[in-house]
């Protein structure tokens, strides 16, 4: 496989918010996406005072082949989880906190219930901020998203990840159609939705033209688009790594295809500027 190329070099943090973050997490003992994921951004999102928090632990019940978050059987849920959070976004002074989780399988409400207490403690203390979730699929039990929608979050995001050709091969055991169902169901109850995809693991423009066709028609409004970066030697290996141009293509392709905002480049993860992706969805409420 060809080195990185330019384009994926990652700027270091040097602003004084970066170690206030790093440290509130250290403090509260708080698992956040951006060093269990090995996002590129870290830097970036923790300079502007910004994490996204993963809730109920730091093990994944599953093992798809792209993550980096750790695979095993999971610690017991942390009952304080939730209120360390509410705090933590009160003290980072966020005006959007993003929360994602681990899959608990082992579980027999999947996490559901921690998901809805964690929602509502970030919302008592902090009333004005808003609240965007990023959820596993709960095997499309909608008894168990409805716990999740109950809570009022702003946004329910939940991740396609790649094509329905490579679905089988990236993901441990969720499928294509299933996440279609999660997302549809959240948008028929009313729920401004979000979704993403990796690229750079063999997909062609036209699967992912299809795969955002797929996505809108079921009522997702928000869209990001990244490039899959492999986090160590046993995971997936990277295809290719696609162009700067390329991602500005699915961009223009995403408008049309008529999502309300679409964050597509080489460093996009979930998560990313996804205070500026509500704000656009909430203009076209």
């Amino acid at each position: 496989m060809e080195r990185k190329p330019g384009w994926l070099k990652i700027k270091l943090a040097n602003t004084p918010q970066y170690p206030r973050v790093r440290q509130l997490v250290e403090t509260h003992k708080l698992h956040t996406i951006c060093s269990s994921g090995k996002c590129p951004n870290i830097g970036q999102c923790w300079s502007m005072g910004a994490a996204t928090f993963m809730i109920l632990g730091d093990i994944c019940t599953r093992s798809c082949k792209f993550c980096a978050t750790a695979t095993g059987k999971p610690l017991p849920v942390d009952e304080t989880e939730a209120q360390k959070v509410a705090e933590s976004v009160k003290l980072m002074q966020l005006k959007h906190c993003v929360i994602t989780s681990v899959d608990r399988d082992d579980l027999p409400d999947k996490g559901a219930a921690h998901w809805a207490a964690t929602i509502n403690a970030v919302r008592s203390a902090n009333p004005q901020t808003t609240i965007e979730v990023l959820i596993p699929d709960f095997d499309a039990i909608t008894d168990l998203i409805d716990v999740v929608i109950a809570a009022k979050p702003d946004i329910i995001g939940h991740n396609m990840e790649t094509v329905e050709r490579l679905t089988p091969s990236v993901r441990s055991r969720a499928s294509y159609r299933r996440s279609l169902q999660v997302l549809q169901y959240a948008a028929q109850c009313g729920v401004i939705t979000k979704s993403g995809l990796m690229v750079g693991l063999g997909e062609t423009p036209e699967e992912v033209g299809k795969t955002m066709w797929d996505v809108q028609k079921v009522g997702v409004r928000l869209f990001t688009v990244g490039q899959y970066l492999q986090p160590t030697a046993r995971h997936i290996p990277v295809a290719a790594y696609i162009t700067p141009g390329q991602f500005e293509q699915y961009k223009k392709t995403g408008y049309e295809t008529g999502f309300d905002h679409i964050e597509s480049g080489p460093l996009v993860r979930s998560s990313y500027m996804a205070e500026k992706s509500f704000l656009h969805s909430k203009i076209k409420l």
